[in-house]
Parts: C-alpha cells; sequence; structure tokens
C-alpha cells in the first residue's frame, strides 16, 4: 500500500506518521511512506519516511504528480494562521490543488485532517454531524470549512476533531493554564463538557482507516473520543500533574467573564468561551467504522504527556 501524505512532520501528521511506520516495520513490505512538503527535517535512515517529495500548499505547481501510485491520500497539514489570505492559500487554494492531483491519479481512498472548531462558538450539546451547521469565527477555521469542500467533492472522509491534547500539544493546554491564572476557579463549576482526544489516540484512529481493507465512503466524522470530557476534570488532572495550580473555589459564569476581563493575556474572550463551555459532538461512529478501541478517557491519558507540558508551561 503506498500512501501519501501532508503535514507529516506537524502536531498530529507526525504521530500519525510514526503510527503508520511502526506498522510498516512489522510487515516490512506491505506500506510506503511518501511525505509531501517544503523541506525535509531526516534524511537517511533517520527518515519515518520511505521517500519525501519536495511540495508546498501554498505553491500549486509543486503539488504536480504528488499522488502519483498513491493508495491513499492523508492530507494532514494546513495553517492555523491569524491571517485570512494565508489560510485561503494554504488551506483552500492547496487544497484544491492537491485534490485536483488526486483525482488526476485516481486515489480510492483520501482521508482528511479537519477540525470541530468549524461549528463555531456554541455552546453544543452532543450534536451529530447532520445536526448542527458550522458557523466559523475564526479565518483559519472558515478556510478549513472551504477545504473540505473540495475533499469531499474528492470523495474524501473528513475526521473533525475537537481538543487534541498530547505531546507536541503548543495551544489547549498552555491556554487552559494562562485562563486559570486569569480566572482562579473552576468556570461555571467545572461542568461543561468538550469533545477531546489524545494526539495518540486520534493517530492509531487515522490509521486504522487509512489501512481498513473495506471501502470507506465519503463524509464527515467527529474524531474525538466518545465520552466528552468536563472542565473539572481536564483542570483537576493537569493540577495532579503539576501542570497548574489547584482549582477550589467554584465561580458562576458572570463572575468568571468579569474576572476575565479585568485581567490581560493573550488567550480571546471567543477562545474563552470555546475552552470553557459546552463544546461536545456525538464521535462514536468513526471509531466503530474504525474497529479501533478508543481507550480511556483523555483526561486519564495525560500523564503520559506530563513531561511535554511541564517543560513547555516552564519555557
Amino acid at each position: 500500500m503506498r500512501i501519501v501524505m501532508t503535514g507529516a512532520t506537524g502536531f498530529i501528521g507526525s504521530a500519525v506518521l510514526h503510527s503508520l511506520a511502526r506498522v510498516r516495520d512489522a510487515q516490512p513490505g506491505g506500506l510506503h511512506l511518501t511525505a509531501l512538503g517544503r523541506e525535509a527535517r531526516h534524511t537517511g535512515a533517520a527518515a519515518p519516511w520511505d521517500a519525501w517529495h519536495p511540495a508546498d500548499l501554498s505553491a500549486p505547481a509543486s503539488l504536480a504528480r504528488s499522488c502519483q501510485d498513491a493508495d491513499v491520500l492523508l492530507h494532514l497539514g494546513g495553517t492555523l494562521s491569524p491571517d485570512a489570505r494565508t489560510c485561503h492559500t494554504v488551506n483552500v487554494a492547496g487544497t484544491a490543488a492537491l485534490m485536483a492531483e488526486a483525482r488526476r491519479a485516481r486515489v480510492p481512498r483520501i482521508i482528511h485532517l479537519s477540525t470541530a472548531a468549524v461549528y463555531g462558538r456554541g455552546p453544543h450539546h452532543g450534536l451529530d454531524v447532520d445536526e448542527i451547521e458550522p458557523a466559523p469565527v475564526s479565518p483559519a477555521s472558515a478556510s478549513r470549512l472551504e477545504a473540505e469542500r473540495h475533499t469531499l467533492a474528492a470523495g474524501a472522509t473528513v475526521l473533525r476533531p475537537g481538543l487534541v491534547l498530547g505531546p507536541g500539544d503548543r495551544w489547549v493546554v498552555p491556554a487552559l493554564r494562562e485562563l486559570a491564572e486569569r480566572v482562579p476557579a473552576l468556570w461555571d463549576g467545572g461542568r461543561s463538557r468538550h469533545s477531546a482526544v489524545t494526539v495518540a489516540r486520534l493517530a492509531d484512529l487515522i490509521t486504522a482507516l487509512t489501512l481498513r481493507a473495506e471501502p470507506l465512503p465519503a463524509g464527515v466524522l467527529h474524531a474525538s473520543h466518545p465520552r466528552p470530557v468536563t472542565t473539572r476534570e481536564l483542570l483537576t488532572s493537569l493540577a495532579e500533574l503539576g501542570v497548574l495550580g489547584p482549582l477550589t473555589a467554584s465561580w458562576s459564569w458572570d463572575r468568571c467573564l468579569a474576572a476575565f476581563r479585568a485581567a490581560d493575556g493573550r488567550i480571546s474572550e471567543r477562545q474563552f468561551h470555546l475552552l470553557a463551555q459546552d463544546h461536545w459532538y456525538l464521535s462514536e461512529a468513526a471509531w466503530r467504522r474504525a474497529g479501533v478501541d478508543p481507550g480511556p478517557p483523555p483526561h486519564l491519558e495525560l500523564v503520559r504527556a506530563a513531561d511535554w507540558y511541564r517543560g513547555l508551561v516552564t519555557a
């Protein structure tokens, strides 16, 4: 099986790459991994891929013949830039060009990594894919939703994870730490629920869907752990790991907003809403289709990322 992937050196893409490489190494001759990217970070025997194809989503011409002979295309790359023009160039135009190559090469299976952030501000309570209309509020999310349209038209399976946790996460837990310092309490009692998944479990899911023997229908799947985690569970687990201080007080949402607005920081009020209010979506279908056990709830696996997060917040 010849697998071509974008985003192979990114947070999620690198986890998927190493997951597939473990399968390849356990079954020599079964998989061939080609990474698309601007510049290879490993060469020779140290590289986890079998081939590197120089390509840039912001330069459509560089994608020519990138999908040649591929059995699977994993489109895991993109940008989270706050700049709308950059997002359109990379996420929308780049994806359109990549899908044109996939069609030309007649790639039979395409998996595209998107995000549940396309649903917008919320709150959202246990919704399935067809029960909510996306309403993105940032340039990155809006462009990723538009990118989905190109991949779905090419027959892709689109995955929308919620919060992704684990080694390599430079946004979710650092943001929770800042918010816990600005609003030192359990926000709205810590009752809010969130769709989340560890990067290792998400990589397992994508690997299983990649290698699935049966055809993979086109469409959108939520790709978080089936059991949502509460704000209290997330903050308590991080406090037990020493990533942030213990939070024992319980404040109303109005008091939390007042405290947030009174303290400066880099996290916006929109992002505070995302991390402190209900944003969870039904996600059982993806795991059932992949035939993969999602494992324990994500907050119980944070211990595996404790060193990463301690080092990150210290730095």
